[in-house]
């Protein structure tokens, strides 16, 4: 199974969606699981995982709902309020405890004030319940939010954490050299994966080109290695620098000439033993990608 996994679905309206401006205006309008399904179909993925867009219960409930109704919607990773206690979270969580494509949460910490927000009390508190639950947890941070999110992890070592596009390199200025320090930090620990996604919204949106990317790939190879990293599009976000297939060819391309156990890997099965993901045995969406021996050009 190829798991795309990290896509976005939405009804779009502008005062649920003030994030998307006038520079994202490719963006305004709704992207559902039909529209994914037909442009994964185009590089042989057959599956997703659906990421939140918005902070609230009601968002996670219709991810939810939407992969209840969609067969390619492998997982979702929704939120909860960890800031509202342990016993708050717990009634959460039990609140969705019949949805068993419920995989992980996520808290957009990247637009939080406080670089220092993984390790607030709180949220360390709630963390642990995740813990307790079985569920992981994506980290969205910025590069200088690093640092916080290594100590998060020390301390909450029974926790499973995926990072989101590599924690957002500065690919457009090239000065990743403290950024790639930070990173190879993080993923000392065991229990991080990191999703090779996001990248093309870091680079420069109109000339951007493969080789802006690649730096930051091979320092997500180096401290990472293979077993740990997964492939996915950010999709509809990134049809700001680039379509679904241009998007996916920096990561099909770059781990071409690999052996295909690893290819493997990253285009699906880590994805599905991170969340221990159900295969889409009905789907008739093949696995071209898994058969890809050379690059293309980018």
């Amino acid at each position: 199974m190829a798991v795309d996994a990290h896509q976005h679905f939405w009804k779009y309206n502008a005062g649920e969606y003030g994030w998307i401006d006038d520079s994202m205006g490719v963006l305004k309008r709704n992207f559902l699981p039909p529209d994914s399904a037909s442009v994964m179909a185009t590089e042989g993925f057959t599956a997703c995982v659906a990421v939140q867009a918005r902070q609230t219960l009601e968002e996670t409930r219709w991810l939810i709902h939407l992969a209840e109704r969609h067969p390619m919607i492998a997982g979702v990773v929704g939120w909860v309020d960890l800031q509202a206690g342990a016993d708050t979270v717990r009634a959460q969580l039990d609140s969705f405890a019949a949805a068993e494509k419920l995989v992980g949460l996520r808290h957009i910490v990247q637009a939080e004030p406080d670089d220092r927000f993984l390790v607030r009390p709180e949220v360390l508190e709630g963390l642990a319940v995740l813990g307790e639950s079985g569920l992981a947890f994506d980290i969205l941070i910025y590069a200088h939010q690093l640092p916080a999110a290594c100590e998060c992890v020390q301390r909450l070592p029974q926790v499973m954490f995926v990072l989101d596009h590599l924690a957002k390199p500065p690919i457009r200025n090239g000065a990743i050299e403290r950024w790639a320090h930070d990173l190879r930090s993080l993923a000392a620990h065991e229990n991080v994966y990191a999703k090779l996604s996001g990248l093309i919204t870091e680079a420069d949106w109109h000339r951007w080109t493969a080789d802006d990317i690649q730096p930051c790939l091979d320092v997500a190879f180096d401290v990472f290695g293979w077993q740990r990293l997964m492939v996915g599009s950010d999709w509809p976000v990134c049809l700001v620098a680039g379509d679904y297939s241009r998007t996916m060819h920096v990561v099909v391309d770059y781990i071409a000439t690999r052996p295909s156990c690893e290819r493997e890997a990253i285009l699906g099965g880590n994805a599905q033993r991170f969340w221990k993901l159900t295969p889409q045995v009905h789907s008739n969406v093949g696995t071209r990608n898994h058969e890809i021996t050379k690059p293309r050009n980018s």
